[in-house]
């Protein structure tokens, strides 16, 4: 897909699934500003995505269950460019551990402060970027472990809880900006490998229904959603599961 002209935003892009999207945006022509919780690893990623396609990519620190650095990045975004093309919330913390006492009080909290109400916020203080641009994309990767009764997962419940509270504030976020031009599109995959897909050594076609889902597949969802004409609005991609 042709993202030429086009600033794309990705959170949590210090690595895995996150530092996929942001290497193929700046493949794909896009202007970057990507996120992770530490400065290192966003810089580290931003550096890749220059020195692996040439294109422009700016690091920021960001903790999404810190309200005062999501305001930060977006200041920092406005400080740098007016619009936002594509704003892809990949950001959130995992949690394993099926028992409630798998996990401690502050890991808890943190769970379902960054993947709920550091999804909510990020959408906040950037949607005054989104509105400026001529048809805005915004991206959830959100999880299987939203769907209604899918308990395949061996993640802790607090994961689950904020998976849920994303998925519910994507599907009222997609109503309340559809008359805007501003589409919502939310992806639920269950567990996928992980990594840069398009460095991958096998061959899209030796794919079969018994390989697990790869972040190849997961990415191309996300391109074909957003590269449809703006009258198109995909709003969830769900994966079948073994």
């Amino acid at each position: 897909m042709n993202l030429a002209q086009k600033t794309v935003v990705v959170t949590g892009a210090g690595r895995g699934f996150g530092r996929a999207l942001a290497l193929e945006a700046g493949r794909s022509g896009a202007r970057v500003f990507l996120s992770a919780r530490t400065l290192a690893a966003a810089q580290g990623v931003a550096d890749e995505v220059a020195a692996d396609s040439g294109a422009e990519a700016e690091a920021f620190a960001c903790d999404l269950a810190d309200p005062s650095t999501v305001r930060a990045f977006a200041e920092g975004v406005a400080a740098r460019t007016d619009r936002v093309d594509v704003l892809i919330n990949n950001g959130a913390r995992y949690l394993e551990g099926p028992d409630l006492w798998d996990a401690d009080d502050d890991a808890i909290t943190d769970t379902i402060a960054s993947g709920a109400a550091g999804t909510l916020l990020t959408v906040k203080h950037f949607l005054s970027l989104l509105r400026t641009s001529e048809g805005a994309d915004v991206v959830n990767l959100i999880s299987s472990a939203a769907e209604a009764q899918n308990h395949r997962s061996q993640a802790h419940p607090a994961f689950y809880a904020a998976k849920a509270a994303q998925a519910g504030f994507a599907d009222v976020l997609s109503h309340r900006l559809r008359p805007e031009g501003i589409r919502v599109i939310s992806l639920y995959p269950p567990d996928f490998t992980d990594g840069d897909p398009l460095h991958s050594t096998w061959e899209h076609t030796s794919r079969t229904a018994d390989d697990p889902l790869t972040a190849q597949s997961v990415l191309e969802c996300v391109l074909f959603a957003i590269g449809q004409p703006r009258d198109c609005f995909i709003r969830s991609f769900h994966f079948e599961q073994v």
